[in-house]
């Protein structure tokens, strides 16, 4: 099959940022929809997707404004859900809780929270109802890392290896199918 081009760009900054917000329903910040517009100027696609949350819908909406074609919303595109975490700093949450949670997050979750291996699942799922064209998703740090994981193969340490800051872009060459493979063509932080 012909390969396809996939840009997954985080959200800009959330107004409170440095948050575990996984569910949290943050509103972004004024710079971090401008960053997102920025960061997807120069580029070409056909589908613009997004998380439903406020901190990535509306800098799609933003991006979504200079397109000739709708915005599709997928909730399979939001960050892993933190749980008792979510909306907590970092230093709010016990260190050695956390870096279990970084060795191994579907072994250690934080509690009352959503596992990787769902988070992966939903994303391949998503991923799997791409249509072959040239598409942009705005969505989160995590969702990203999955999408990674799942086209790439790239296993908990390679993953964490990535710094995605907000407005971070990840472009992909994807090969559709069964199963699906990607090439990283290019990562913009």
């Amino acid at each position: 099959m012909t390969p396809f081009p996939l840009h997954l760009l985080r959200h800009g900054a959330p107004d409170r940022p440095g948050l575990m917000m996984g569910r949290t329903d943050g509103a972004p910040s004024t710079a971090g929809i401008g960053a997102c517009i920025a960061r997807a100027a120069d580029l070409e696609f056909e589908t613009l997707v997004t998380s439903d949350l406020r901190r990535t819908r509306e800098a799609a909406l933003a991006i979504a404004q200079s397109r000739p074609f709708p915005l599709a919303i997928d909730p399979r595109w939001r960050e892993l859900d933190f749980g008792e975490w979510d909306g907590l700093a970092p230093t709010e949450i016990d260190g050695e809780a956390l870096a279990r949670f970084h060795t191994d997050p579907d072994a250690n979750p934080p509690p009352g929270s959503e596992r990787w291996s769902s988070l992966r699942a939903r994303v391949a799922a998503a991923l799997g109802d791409l249509s072959p064209v040239p598409t942009l998703i705005v969505t989160h740090g995590g969702a990203i890392r999955a999408a990674l994981a799942q086209l790439c193969g790239f296993d908990i340490p390679q993953l964490w290896a990535f710094d995605l800051p907000y407005a971070s872009l990840v472009s992909l060459r994807v090969w559709p199918g069964e199963a699906p493979a990607a090439q990283i063509i290019g990562l913009r932080t």
